[in-house]
């Protein structure tokens, strides 16, 4: 929010200097992003006025003319197609900074021809983006007058970072309110300012209006209010509200329609002027009708849905409510008579337009944040007033149609509460001051408690936390007492306990003993990503109201955004990434069906080449290892845990696995898919693994000692066996089968080799594994070593089918 210190003071009668103004504003809230006093910027910048202006002779598209600057005259090269003789333009002397870009003008020959200045375009000037030529100021500009104090340009600017509840201080007159409900002057009644807002009504007009909405959609406009003027002269504004707007970065148009700009800005009054010999027949305030359509001021064409408000007529869309007029009747320098309208359009309907219709402009802007209701007509007679003394012409008879929302609420309040949740101690009467200068009506009140009526632009003060904020904010919050104590004060680390606590473990031995890098990515997914990576039997979860369209689906998994993370570093030549990432996925919309998932991601090379080691690839078997390392942290152990094959649609089918708890997965790994890494146009591999963590068994420990740990004194013994097996036999199932032939005595199988080739079957494979044998009580005999060993064959055969290779 942009306005100057004149524009201010204005409104607030005060002596306070800016640096007060500046320190004020930011102690109650509407902190102050920037000042810029640009009479220094322009301090060089004088009216001009070409006397003289004539072809270059060895130039086609250059002019030589001569600029007097109110005493001296000087030669100047210009090319911009609009100079002349007898204009009056900025002129930028010699050692003049050109503020758009930084340049000092020079004395210099252009073609052969001496030019000691230059003629400054808007754009050059900072002023606009308008460059196809040069600012061409009004007739009565003085030659020799300081170029900033002919254009208001020595106001200092403000500018204010508004948040989005604070929607009466879009207005200046809102920021003045603050201000001197703060102690730094006082404000000027609209009464006062304009003295004059009893408008002559001149004639009855025939223009007649209506409110057309269902029921259901009666809040969409609630009222309109609007007046005709019959024969206005539009044209230039007059110099002091040109410098107003162009002073804060908006171009002077024509007298209407910096009016509009002017209240908008002044008051947080989004108006709207009409040339009504454009319009036919009644104007109806109504829904559109589906794919309606509408070329709006922008010179764009918008196809309109059936919850946007339009103002129309017997031709269809005149403007689009609380957003932006129509082209088909906006008012131009032939406009004699208008129709100004003041409407108050809801926040709701306002918003859902601009979003779906991508516009951005200054009344949506303060429609969507909620303009005072009860300011519509008041609105109105400011803009008349305004017409009839810049434009002249006769104003007609009020029109209107519904009637002003009166969103009075009403709140008890209790002094004593401001004490209670700040520490401030302030008296009643006091609070009653403050109160009362922000516009709050006090019905009923005594040293206790007070019944409050919510000013009608105060759409953020819901109860009585608010109001307790609103006074101490504007009492200062650098009174809030500081309290000194002597008890020995400990700060501690967040406290996490059973699986909480567990997942804090895993994330640190993900990063420290694993090696991942931790990232935290958005929870949503444009629709396309999440298609790829969608459960076949769960329904994408999708954003009612989402920021973009790239980001209206809640996220199934956390692979895609891990996997752009990798491809945006392989980008920018970091191939080898390894990411890990713990936050929620979206496989419904209950708490249950949003679980916590620890998800890792590889890409790339596990090890680089060095002179001992060659360059290995990431493989499933390294998700594998992330897996184990992270369920350890959990006291799981995966040794005798089944694994299923069936993994989700984005793993490769022939290389991922799941650990399984019953019937439920709990750690996804392997490989991602191909054809998905083809079709996200990836080409570097990439594992990755998922852990469900409410699928983890949890149980409060009772006991805090560890059980002793058991060591035999007696020798181990290691036996190795060589199975043939069908190929489609998992190894891990043999390893299980062994471990379970005698679980006290075989403490260890360990797989070293899998062979196919010469002297195995086709559609065979050869598992060669090592069997560690712990006594636990005696010395095993040979015997007893065999008949062990006999056992491990028979059970191999009997439960996979797998036999003694010779």
């Amino acid at each position: 929010m942009k306005f100057t210190l004149a524009w201010l003071k204005d409104y607030l009668d005060t002596s306070a200097s800016l640096e007060e103004i500046s320190e004020k504003l930011t102690a109650i809230g509407l902190e102050v992003e920037e000042i810029i006093d640009r009479s220094k910027i322009y301090k060089d910048f004088i009216v001009g006025h070409v006397k003289k202006c004539e072809q270059h002779p060895d130039a086609d598209c250059l002019n030589l003319c001569v600029v007097n600057d109110g005493k001296t005259d000087h030669d100047v090269v210009c090319g911009a197609p609009n100079v002349a003789a007898g204009q009056n333009i900025c002129f930028a002397p010699v050692g003049s900074i050109v503020p758009a870009n930084g340049m000092e003008i020079k004395a210099a020959k252009i073609r052969g021809q001496t030019s000691n200045g230059m003629i400054c375009s808007e754009a050059e000037l900072n002023l606009s983006d308008e460059a196809a030529g040069i600012m061409v100021l009004s007739e009565d500009a003085p030659a020799g007058e300081s170029f900033a104090n002919y254009m208001g340009l020595n106001d200092p600017v403000i500018e204010i970072a508004l948040t989005p509840d604070r929607a009466d201080c879009a207005g200046v007159y809102g920021i003045a309110r603050d201000l001197a409900a703060a102690g730094l002057g006082t404000l000027k009644p609209i009464e006062e300012i304009y003295k004059n807002l009893q408008i002559k009504e001149s004639f009855a007009s025939d223009q007649t209006v209506k409110l057309d909405f269902s029921k259901d959609h009666a809040e969409a406009c609630s009222h309109f209010a609007g007046r005709v003027i019959q024969g206005v002269q539009n044209g230039p504004s007059p110099r002091w509200l040109k410098q107003r707007l162009t002073a804060i970065g908006s171009r002077s148009i024509s007298a209407l329609v910096d009016i509009t700009n002017y209240i908008c800005i002044a008051f947080n009054r989004p108006l709207h002027f009409f040339d009504a010999d454009k319009l036919k027949g009644e104007v109806v305030i109504r829904l559109a009708k589906a794919k309606e359509t509408i070329e709006a001021l922008d010179e764009k064409t918008y196809t309109l849905g059936d919850q946007m408000v339009v103002i129309s007529d017997d031709n269809g869309a005149q403007a689009i409510g609380g957003i932006m007029g129509g082209a088909q009747s906006e008012c131009d320098d032939k406009t004699v008579n208008i129709l100004i309208e003041s409407a108050y359009f809801d926040p709701d309907y306002t918003r859902n337009a601009g979003q779906v219709l991508k516009i951005e402009s200054d009344a949506k802007y303060r429609f969507e944040r909620g303009v005072d209701p009860q300011f519509t007509k008041t609105g109105l007679d400011i803009a008349i007033r305004m017409v009839l003394d810049i434009c002249g012409g006769e104003a007609s008879q009020v029109i209107e149609a519904g009637q002003a929302l009166n969103p009075a609420q009403i709140v008890e309040y209790p002094y004593a509460l401001l004490k209670s949740l700040t520490g401030v101690d302030l008296d009643h009467k006091k609070q009653s001051t403050i109160l009362e200068a922000l516009g709050f009506e006090i019905k009923t009140s005594d040293k206790a408690k007070a019944t409050l009526v919510v000013p009608s632009w105060r759409h953020d003060i819901e109860g009585q936390a608010d109001i307790v904020e609103e006074v101490l904010r504007i009492y200062g919050y650098d009174q809030i007492p500081l309290e000194v104590t002597t008890r020995e004060t400990v700060t501690r680390k967040a406290a996490y306990i059973g699986k909480e606590a567990l997942i804090e473990k895993a994330r640190h031995t993900l990063a420290m003993t694993r090696g991942l890098n931790e990232s935290v990515t958005w929870s949503f997914l444009a629709p396309k990503m999440s298609a790829l990576f969608t459960y076949d039997d769960v329904q994408p979860v999708r954003i009612a109201n989402p920021i973009s369209e790239d980001l209206s689906v809640m996220r199934q998994s956390i692979v895609p955004n891990l996997l752009k993370a990798a491809q945006n570093n392989h980008d920018r030549g970091h191939p080898n990434v390894s990411l890990f990432e713990i936050g929620p996925v979206f496989w419904g919309q209950t708490p249950d069906t949003q679980p916590i998932v620890i998800t890792g991601l590889r890409s790339g090379a596990y090890q680089t080449k060095t002179w001992a080691d060659q360059e290995r690839a990431n493989d499933a078997f390294d998700a594998k290892a992330d897996v184990i390392a992270a369920l350890d942290t959990f006291g799981m152990s995966v040794e005798n845990m089944p694994i299923s094959t069936d993994t989700p649609p984005w793993y490769h089918p022939g290389r991922s696995g799941q650990f399984m708890i019953g019937k439920k997965p709990l750690a996804i790994f392997g490989e991602l898919h191909p054809g998905l890494l083809q079709q996200l146009g990836i080409e570097f591999p990439v594992v990755s693994f998922e852990i469900i963590t409410q699928n983890i068994p949890f149980k409060e420990k009772k006991k805090t000692a560890k059980p002793y740990v058991e060591f035999s004194s007696l020798q181990p013994v290691k036996r190795d066996f060589a199975f043939v097996l069908e190929e489609s036999v998992a190894v891990n199932d043999v390893k299980k089968t062994v471990a379970s032939v005698d679980r006290q005595s075989i403490t260890d199988v360990h797989v070293f080799d899998v062979y196919q080739g010469k002297g195995v079957d086709d559609g065979h494979k050869s598992v060669a594994l090592t069997v560690t044998i712990q006594p636990k009580d005696k010395t095993l005999t040979d015997q007893d070593i065999e008949a062990l060993s006999q056992k491990v064959i028979d059970q191999v055969e009997k439960k996979v089918g797998g036999s003694l290779r010779s």
